[in-house]
Formats: C-alpha cells, sequence, structure tokens
C-alpha cells in the first residue's frame, strides 16, 4: 500500500514538473546558481580584483549580522553563505525571511488609504526580491514547516497583491495606460522572480510565472496611449522617455525576472522581445565619459551620476555581449549611485563579465537620435572629457519635466551648461521649479513656456526633434517644441548649428499677443557677465554665452544707455541637492514687447579656461535675414537666416538673395578660406541647408530639388561627402568640383551620375 501511494505521488509530482515544461530543480536556482559559485570561486584565486570584491562582500554580510534589521542586506548574508557555508549568515537570512513573511501586509499605509487601496507598490516589489533571494539560497536548511510559512507569506503579502493590483483581471486596478512605467515592471518583476522561487513548493506558481512572462511583452511593445497622452513604453531604438535613473531602473527589473526565469528554466522559452539589445545603446549614447566617474544626461528626474550599468550586466548575462558594453561598465565607479551592480555588490561580483577585452572606445557614431521619446546627443568625440551636447523635446509625462527643446552640454569634463536637476517629491521646490519650465534652459513669453498642469495631465502634444545630421566639424539639429507649449507660443523652433568650437542655437519664437520674450541660461561653473558674454567655468571647463539677436547684452555696465539692447536678468532657484538654498541662473531678456522674433545665440566652447585663440563672431544684418560670420583659424563660416521662409505666409515663395546666395533656404550655412577675397562656388568647402531647395550664385546652379531638402556637405583632399534628408523620395541635383575624387552619401561609398559637373542624386523608391 505504501508502495502503491509513494508511485502515485511521483508520478502526480512528475506530471506536475513536466506540465509546466520544466524539470524539477535543485535550489539555488535564481541567480547565485550553483554554477555561477562555483566561477567565481576560481575567479577569486587567479584575479586579485575579484578576490579583494570578494571580500569587502563579506565584510559587509559581516556588519550584517550584527544589525537588527538586515532585509536590505540579505543578498550580501546569501552569497556569503553560499560562497563559506557558515551556519551564522543562513541564520540571519532566515530571521529576517521569518520576520518579514510573519507580517500582516507589506504594503504601506498610504498606498492602502487609496480608493481603491494599493495593495502592491515598490516597497513590496523590493520585499519580494529579498524574500526570493533568501529564501533560494538557504532552502536546504529549512525544514517543511519554515519553508512552508515562508512561501504562504511571501505568496499572500507580496506574489497575490502584486498580481491582483497590476495583471490579474478579476481584481486589477492598474493599466499600461497609466502606470506601465518603472512601477509595473519593478512591481511585476518582482513578483516574478518571488513565483520562481516558490515553484517547487507552490505549483500554482509556474502559471503565475508563464502570465507575467507574456505579460511583459505587452509592457515592452506598449505604443502609447492618445486620450492619456501617455507616451510609447520604450523607443524603437531602445531608449525610454523616463530618463536615465528610471529607465535603468524599470528596465532592470524585468531583466532580472527574464534572468531569473532563464536560470531556472533553461529549455523554456520566453517570449521573444525584439530589440532588447538596443537597450544597452541608449545607456552609452547617453553617457559622458570623464575623468572620474561617468556621467549622464540628467533630464528629467534622473541624476547625473546615475549609470545604466546594471541593465547592460544583466543583458551581458542573459547572452547579449557585445564588447562596447564592457567599455561602458568599466567607466562606472563603484556606489555612484545607489542602484547599480558594482562589482563590490553580491549580483554584481557573480555577474561581473571577464574585462581583460574593452575596447579603447565604443563603436558607435558620435551623434544619435531617438526619434520616438526625442531624445538627441551630438559629440566631438568618444574620448573623456570631450564635448557632448544633449538635447530634448518629447512628452511631460511622470519623470519626464516640462523641457520641451532644452539642452545640457558637457565641455572638458563638466556639465558646463546645465539641467537644474530635481528634488524630493514631497518637497514644494519639485513641483513650483524643478518640474516646471523656469529650470531648464529654454525661452519664455511673460515668463511662460508649458502649463504647470501638464506636471499632472501630461503634455497633449509632444515636441519633436529631427533632421539631426552629423559631418563631423559641422552637426545640425532641429527642435520643435510647439506643442507642448502651444497655450503660450504658436511656433516654438529651436535649431542648433554646431561649427567647429562654435554651437548656435537659433530660436523661432511667435506668440498669439505682443509680450516679453527671455532666453533662460542655467549655467554648471562660476558664471559672470565679461562684456558681451556670460562667462561659465568649472575647473578645466569653460564657454562663453554670447546673445547676438534679436540684440546683444549692452557691453559696459551702463544698460540705461542703451535701452534696445538685451537686459541680463540675474534669477535664483532652488539648488538641487540643497532646496534651501538658492543659485543663479539668467535670463536674456528682450527689452521691449513684440509677439514674434528670432534669438541667435553663441555658445563659443574654450580648449581651455585660458584659451585666447577664440572665433570672431560678426552679426549679419540685411533685408529680411539676420546671420552670423564667424572667423577662426583661416577659415569662415557665414550662417543665414531667411526671414522670408518662416511661416510668415503660407503660400507665398521664400526666395531671397542672402549676401550674393539666391536660395528658398530657410538657414544657408558656407564655409570658405579666409583667405579667398571672393566666396564662389568652387571655394567652398562646406555647405549646410537648413529646409531649402535650391542654391544659384553668379547665374550657377548649385542645389536643386522640388522640395526642401536638409543637407550637409563637406569637400576636403579631393573627398565629397554629402548629407542629405528631408523626404522619403529625393531627386536632387549637387555641384561637385572637378578635383573631386571620392563621393559619399549619408556616410556610405557612391558611384555618382554626373551631369554638367552636378551630381544627379536619388533616394528612395
Amino acid at each position: 500500500m505504501k508502495k502503491s501511494i509513494s508511485l502515485s505521488f511521483l508520478i502526480i509530482s512528475f506530471f506536475i514538473n513536466v506540465s509546466f515544461g520544466q524539470v524539477k530543480k535543485a535550489h539555488p536556482y535564481l541567480f547565485f546558481t550553483r554554477e555561477r559559485i562555483e566561477i567565481l570561486q576560481k575567479r577569486i584565486k587567479t584575479d586579485t580584483s575579484i578576490a579583494n570584491n570578494w571580500q569587502e562582500v563579506l565584510k559587509e554580510a559581516d556588519l550584517a549580522l550584527t544589525r537588527s534589521d538586515a532585509r536590505n542586506k540579505v543578498d550580501y548574508l546569501s552569497l556569503a553563505y553560499l560562497m563559506t557555508r557558515d551556519i551564522k549568515y543562513a541564520d540571519k537570512v532566515k530571521e529576517v525571511l521569518k520576520t518579514l513573511c510573519a507580517k500582516p501586509t507589506w504594503s504601506n499605509a498610504e498606498m492602502l488609504a487609496r480608493i481603491p487601496a494599493w495593495t502592491s507598490d515598490l516597497k513590496t516589489a523590493e520585499d519580494c526580491w529579498t524574500v526570493a533571494i533568501g529564501f533560494d539560497a538557504i532552502y536546504d536548511l529549512l525544514s517543511k514547516e519554515e519553508r512552508k510559512v515562508i512561501v504562504e507569506g511571501l505568496v499572500k503579502n507580496g506574489i497575490k497583491p502584486a498580481l491582483n493590483d497590476w495583471v490579474m483581471g478579476n481584481n486589477r486596478i492598474h493599466t499600461l495606460n497609466s502606470m506601465g512605467h518603472n512601477w509595473w515592471s519593478a512591481c511585476v518583476g518582482m513578483a516574478g522572480v518571488a513565483s520562481l522561487a516558490i515553484m517547487t513548493d507552490y505549483p500554482e506558481a509556474s502559471e503565475w510565472v508563464d502570465k507575467i512572462s507574456v505579460s511583459f511583452q505587452e509592457w515592452h511593445q506598449f505604443n502609447g496611449d492618445e486620450l492619456h497622452f501617455k507616451p510609447k513604453t520604450m523607443d524603437s531604438k531602445g531608449g525610454m522617455y523616463e530618463s536615465i535613473n528610471y529607465a535603468a531602473f524599470g528596465i532592470s527589473e524585468y531583466l532580472f525576472f527574464r534572468l531569473a526565469h532563464q536560470n531556472t528554466l533553461p529549455d523554456k522559452p520566453q517570449p521573444v522581445i525584439e530589440g532588447l539589445e538596443k537597450i544597452a545603446d541608449f545607456f552609452i549614447n547617453a553617457s559622458y565619459p570623464r575623468d572620474g566617474m561617468l556621467y549622464s544626461l540628467n533630464f528629467g528626474d534622473g541624476h547625473i551620476n546615475t549609470a545604466g550599468e546594471r541593465p547592460l550586466k544583466l543583458l551581458w548575462a542573459l547572452g547579449y555581449q557585445n564588447k562596447r558594453y564592457l567599455w561602458y561598465i568599466n567607466q562606472v565607479a563603484k556606489f555612484q549611485h545607489r542602484e547599480g551592480l558594482f562589482v563590490n555588490t553580491p549580483l554584481g561580483l557573480v555577474y561581473h563579465p571577464d574585462m581583460s577585452k574593452i575596447p579603447a572606445q565604443p563603436d558607435l557614431p558620435a551623434s544619435q537620435i531617438y526619434e520616438d521619446i526625442d531624445w538627441a546627443m551630438m559629440r566631438n568625440s568618444w574620448e573623456k572629457n570631450a564635448t557632448m551636447l544633449g538635447v530634448k523635446s518629447g512628452f511631460t509625462w511622470n519623470h519626464s519635466h516640462a523641457d520641451a527643446n532644452s539642452f545640457i552640454l558637457f565641455h572638458k569634463g563638466e556639465p558646463i551648461i546645465k539641467d537644474a536637476g530635481n528634488s524630493w517629491y514631497g518637497s514644494k521646490e519639485y513641483p513650483e521649479y524643478f518640474f516646471q519650465s523656469q529650470a531648464h534652459n529654454v525661452v519664455t513669453f511673460n515668463g511662460k513656456a508649458q502649463p504647470k498642469e501638464q506636471q499632472y495631465n501630461g503634455s497633449p502634444l509632444r515636441g519633436e526633434l529631427s533632421e539631426l545630421m552629423d559631418a563631423g566639424k559641422m552637426k545640425y539639429l532641429l527642435a520643435n517644441g510647439t506643442g507642448p507649449t502651444s497655450t503660450v507660443f504658436s511656433r516654438n523652433f529651436r535649431h542648433f548649428l554646431w561649427v567647429d568650437k562654435v554651437i548656435l542655437i537659433i530660436d523661432d519664437v511667435k506668440a498669439y499677443e505682443t509680450g516679453k520674450y527671455e532666453w533662460l541660461l542655467h549655467p554648471g561653473g562660476e558664471s559672470k557677465k565679461v562684456g558681451g558674454d556670460i562667462s561659465i567655468t568649472s575647473k578645466k571647463s569653460s564657454v562663453l554665452v554670447r546673445p547676438l539677436f534679436p540684440e546683444t547684452l549692452v557691453q559696459t555696465g551702463f544698460n540705461h544707455d542703451f535701452p534696445e539692447k538685451m537686459v541680463l536678468n540675474e534669477l535664483s532657484g532652488p539648488k538641487e541637492e540643497d532646496v534651501k538654498s538658492k543659485e543663479t541662473y539668467y535670463g536674456f531678456a528682450y527689452p521691449e514687447e513684440i509677439k514674434q522674433t528670432k534669438f541667435i545665440t553663441a555658445i563659443i566652447l574654450k580648449d581651455s579656461v585660458n584659451d585666447m585663440n577664440l572665433p570672431q563672431i560678426e552679426r549679419l544684418k540685411g533685408e529680411n535675414m539676420q546671420g552670423v560670420r564667424i572667423r577662426h583659424n583661416g577659415k569662415i563660416t557665414e550662417v543665414f537666416l531667411n526671414l522670408m521662409a518662416d511661416g510668415r505666409i503660407m503660400h507665398l515663395n521664400t526666395h531671397n538673395n542672402l549676401n550674393g546666395w539666391e536660395t528658398d533656404a530657410y538657414l544657408l550655412g558656407v564655409s570658405f578660406p579666409e583667405n579667398k577675397k571672393t566666396d564662389k562656388a568652387e571655394d567652398v568647402s562646406d555647405f549646410f541647408v537648413g529646409y531649402g531647395s535650391y542654391i544659384r550664385k553668379d547665374g550657377q546652379l548649385l542645389f536643386n530639388s522640388l522640395s526642401k531638402l536638409f543637407l550637409i556637405s563637406n569637400r576636403e583632399n579631393g573627398r565629397q561627402d554629402l548629407l542629405l534628408q528631408g523626404q522619403p523620395l529625393i531627386n536632387a541635383e549637387f555641384f561637385v568640383s572637378p578635383k573631386t575624387g571620392k563621393f559619399f552619401l549619408n556616410h556610405q561609398e557612391a558611384k555618382p551620375a554626373l551631369k554638367d559637373q552636378k551630381w544627379q542624386i536619388h533616394i528612395g523608391k
């Protein structure tokens, strides 16, 4: 009879395990697997760095033994036990688990007081993680009754509240449309890790794992929401709109689940999620390598120290192994932010890649645009302490601020023009200042840009970035912030044109009524007015910010003698790290009340604090034209803004003569040697066209297209590089010098069809 019962039990157990596509696996299997522990033990014997970091982990575990509450150190204690088999670490883990699972709830009072009550939040997710890690590590030391108590507590307080609130239809209160950001992945992902941990003791957990796995596919592919103004979860290139901080957190919570699933059920395929590897490149592209810790673009509720090395390490562990990930991981300093998988943390140590083949630089373009979330980055090099310009438009939602068209400039290792940052969400400074337009480098009208209500309602119309072009010494980006600011502006375009040591920012703004415009600047160092410039210096980094149009600053201190000049307003806002203290930022204010205007502002990049080899910049003015002339190192670059092309009359053509160049282009730039007395076409080394269909000079056709396009052309040493974009179908012609021997179109070598000394270009089908 006993044999019959035993046989029946074995058959039932086999059926349960096989029916869920798995073979029962011995603990630990989530992260600290036997294979990983063996690999780490071997590395400690041969790698001094790994050995030293292991000692740091062990020291932290020893300190945790003395704490009354060691919940946030269970991973240290668990790894210490598995590596040493010293029972004292396991006993401490057991103490934490039994205490947690004896509690009536893991939810906090504020969430439970909501209607309907939120029974699952980030705290319950954290406790799911803690219990899952500890339970998996000391499983063999637990009695049957102890396992039962822990599993039941984990299910009651952690897993079921998460499934009920976030996933299952019978009780669910949240949707991807409202809460499909980092909270969703954290609450659901950690419930998934916890479900994997108890599969050997709770058969229903297998169904939960499958449901969660499929649900994450929906989370990742969520395409946005018209009625609620919610952005899509992921950019098609791998970016996430919530800031580097929350992108790293939210994505990692899913990757933890995916890795635990892969370790636990290696033979069971997970849903295919296209483009996971692109996520890593987003963090790399948004990074700024420098001497010292790696910096990142800190738009929104991010922090400059935040990095994405945790998702990159998890992707590496999942098999997405590109060597540029090693480059990125190597740039991150230990504990430079709170949520990393640093090599001196338990999981960071166990999953630390072999770093013996780190590339010198990532094999990525210097500039990148994420058009679904409207972030862009332009840099002059991947070398440390280079110059990087980050620009954001896009959405205002949750952790994404009211910062359409704002920018951040890193130069010589420092954020020399910065984002004001953020503060504790409960502080009055966060909603009143840090989230709002005033905390960003934008243009305001009568002190306003985006409505304050967008913090709670989102922006119904997104801002957009487009037309990124990087030709090395010349780069361009178009930002359109009209949508998010449309309660104030009927036109709000910002153009970034980077020419050698000068970044020109051209703002084309129009309101519905007359009023006063102001150009906001947040310096990232010591700043002062020097003549017509604002000088900003931080350590080895220094730039000059020079307003050129609609007027310049007064060169002297006698503002009352020049009432037509720009007014420099010294404004103050709370400091990010200490909101009770104030810091200065600036407003370049035009003194007259007007309805429409153009700002042209030059940022001059200094090679050193005492750099005297600076470009000379002149203002150019003509009928229906504004412009600048830049002289530097034997080269002249002239940039013209065609005022006929600013959309003032819809159907009229925009033909203009810009210093001898006949064109309908909105923006035109030409570079030529300073020693040439005239700017003849054959002498021009660089052309830039922003939204134009033709260029003619002295009766000679140089560029022709039926539609207005964007282009940058560079001719040097017998090589012609042309970037041309703006329409899906392009038939164009472009002047080439007879001395040209090599041709490149949009970074690809081309064999041009030539006719009458013009390159006949066809793009599209």
